[in-house]
């Protein structure tokens, strides 16, 4: 983790530690260069990504505030990291329908910029949300970057496992929404009616180094799912 992420983090770890509100005001850049040991620049960029993240909002010549915490219980479209995070104060499980090493589609080698001879994980999974069906989700990992999988880990939060145990840096991702119908395997699982609104999302997750690693689909329950998309606007 470079220096300037190390400390956006420290100080949205301090937003939360202290309970800070929409508007508190955080210490001015000085401060913060003086705290943390670092230039400026290192320090300014902190700020700029967590501006990005929704986190704080930034005055010129009246300083740095903390923005509006998002609603508990929504699901960041715009997020790369996996939606157990948004998450994290409900009853989050998984049911592993299908976990097996099988050979790419043209569909998922096109978007994961590999060969149809390369192999994938492929994950079949239901997420459920205090017990009740969130979505059904269908994962495709480039083995030769997500080299090890099992039920044990496919069950839990997969992300966290390629963060924490494989050392990869997740960078960006790039996602396509569809509305449509539930079909009948969909209703199945989210135990719903065939023909039931859905939302379908397709995502692609790649690494910092801009390597495609993850194309999931990902069919969600109209009942359970809520969303929130956070903007930043710079205005001359």
């Amino acid at each position: 983790m470079l220096k300037y992420q190390q400390i956006a983090n420290e100080i949205e770890k301090y937003i939360e530690d202290h309970a800070l509100q929409q508007g508190d005001k955080l210490p001015v850049l000085e401060t913060l260069m003086a705290q943390f040991e670092a230039s400026k620049s290192t320090v300014t960029k902190s700020l700029d990504l967590l501006e990005k993240k929704g986190v704080v909002f930034q005055v010129r010549g009246s300083g740095i505030f903390v923005r509006r915490h998002k609603r508990k219980g929504y699901i960041s479209l715009l997020s790369n990291q996996g939606f157990k995070k948004d998450l994290e104060d409900f009853n989050l499980t998984s049911e592993v329908i299908e976990l097996e090493v099988r050979k790419p589609t043209k569909e998922v080698a096109r978007n994961l910029n590999i060969e149809l001879d390369d192999d994938v994980y492929y994950v079949k999974r239901v997420r459920y949300i205090h017990g009740q069906a969130l979505c059904l989700e269908e994962s495709f990992y480039n083995k030769s970057i997500v080299t090890y999988l099992n039920n044990e880990i496919v069950s839990e939060s997969i992300f966290n496992y390629i963060r924490e145990g494989l050392g990869l840096k997740i960078g960006f991702s790039d996602s396509y929404l569809h509305v449509g119908m539930l079909d009948e395997e969909e209703a199945k699982y989210l135990g719903l009616k065939k023909g039931s609104p859905k939302l379908y999302v397709e995502t692609i997750f790649h690494l910092t180094n801009g390597q495609p690693f993850d194309f999931s689909k990902i069919t969600y329950n109209y009942e359970q799912s809520q969303f929130f998309i956070q903007a930043n606007s710079h205005f001359l």
